[in-house]
């Protein structure tokens, strides 16, 4: 159904939603440190970039997307029909209560 929101934890899953976008995942520039990843994002072009917005691996991104027990919510299609970039993370104790993974 267009316009419908999934919510996954397969890291599979998410990479290729994301990639399939020309997304990469970064960290919230100045969060991080040798020990945390800092706050996650994905970067898409024509997002926030270079200034906010650190690279960081996929492994590092899904340590610190399993440590925190995150669920990937994500939009496949916009209600246009068009693809969509649209995701969230939220906690998976938070999914569950709303009836996601």
């Amino acid at each position: 159904m267009a316009g419908s929101a999934v919510t996954t934890t397969n890291h599979d899953e998410i990479r290729a939603w994301v990639e399939v976008r020309d997304g990469r995942p970064v960290r919230v520039r100045g969060t991080g440190s040798d020990s945390d990843s800092g706050i996650l994002r994905i970067d898409f072009p024509g997002g926030a970039g270079e200034e906010q917005l650190e690279p960081i691996s996929w492994t590092e991104w899904f340590e610190k997307f399993d440590a925190n027990n995150l669920v990937f919510l994500y939009q496949e299609t916009r209600k246009s029909g068009e693809g969509s970039t649209f995701f969230k993370l939220v906690s998976r104790e938070t999914a569950r209560e709303q009836g996601g993974a």
